[in-house]
């Protein structure tokens, strides 16, 4: 623990994962919760898995990764959103393209980089140890920008991810801010790959905004509650993994997944012993 603690207070190393875990946990609370209230984890993995071909795509050409991600993330929403309100039959199987031939266009770009010296596995599994302090930058503007756009269509986004007839009833504009929606989670994609990588991504969006599911229901109260949850996990996990030098990304998200088993185990015991009190 003091090992951890010393390194934390001298080496500027940790201290930018530790920022950037802070950080990251802002957009995966409040853009999770929708996430998962709107029960759209299944798209969000397709926009974070296509993501990869805009990474590969910017690097071949000499551009920041980070840049490319995010221009794939934002098309690769704008198109699954497209499908979703005008050709949902066929949801499924696009998604499945985007995410399959997304990654595998990102593959192929940053092998065939000239000079190519980027290790694609820190990509794939995240290394928040090596997040430069540029990135924080990059990471607290675009949680500026996730908070003021649902702070200022707060009601519009919970109408969209409750009750969309009701929402069109009282003149909602529902498809746009369904793609608003899916535009903040391609974003929060793009803040998380850095933490976690691109595979466990979901993982660490999705499971704090569940477990603070199981706790509160407010949809307010649970963007804080997961905020909180995600804190935990990104600074236990780096905390956990630092002394055996384990990757910090997979720690994060197997603490994530303890708490959302220990979390569903909780919940349950506490259904069982209210549904027979309930009865009397």
């Amino acid at each position: 623990m003091e090992t951890f603690l010393d390194a934390a207070l001298h080496q500027t190393f940790l201290q930018n994962a530790l920022i950037g875990g802070l950080l990251a946990s802002i957009a995966c609370g409040i853009v999770g919760s929708f996430v998962v209230v709107k029960r759209i984890g299944y798209i969000a993995g397709g926009i974070a898995h296509a993501v990869l071909g805009g990474m590969g795509i910017a690097y071949y050409f000499g551009y920041s990764p980070i840049g490319g991600a995010i221009v794939a993330a934002l098309l690769s929403a704008g198109i699954i959103g497209w499908i979703n309100l005008h050709w949902q039959q066929q949801e499924d199987t696009i998604i499945s393209a985007l995410w399959s031939v997304g990654m595998a266009t990102g593959v192929l770009f940053i092998a065939r980089t000239p000079g190519y010296n980027v290790d694609l596995m820190s990509y794939l599994f995240g290394n928040i140890l090596m997040i430069p302090r540029q990135d924080l930058y990059l990471i607290f503007v675009l949680d500026l920008a996730i908070a003021l756009v649902i702070l200022l269509f707060y009601k519009q986004f919970l109408a969209v991810a409750f009750d969309e007839e009701f929402a069109r009833l009282r003149g909602v504009r529902v498809d746009l801010f369904y793609l608003l929606l899916l535009a903040l989670v391609s974003l929060t994609v793009v803040i998380l790959i850095q933490v976690v990588g691109l595979i466990m991504v979901i993982a660490l969006l999705t499971l704090p905004a569940a477990i603070a599911g199981h706790f509160v229901h407010s949809l307010a109260k649970m963007m804080v509650l997961a905020t909180l949850f995600g804190a935990f996990f990104t600074t236990g996990g780096l905390f956990i993994s630092y002394q055996p030098d384990l990757p910090a990304g997979a720690t994060t998200v197997l603490l994530a997944g303890l708490g959302y088993l220990l979390s569903s185990l909780f919940a349950s015991l506490r259904h069982r012993i209210r549904r027979p009190i309930a009865s009397r």
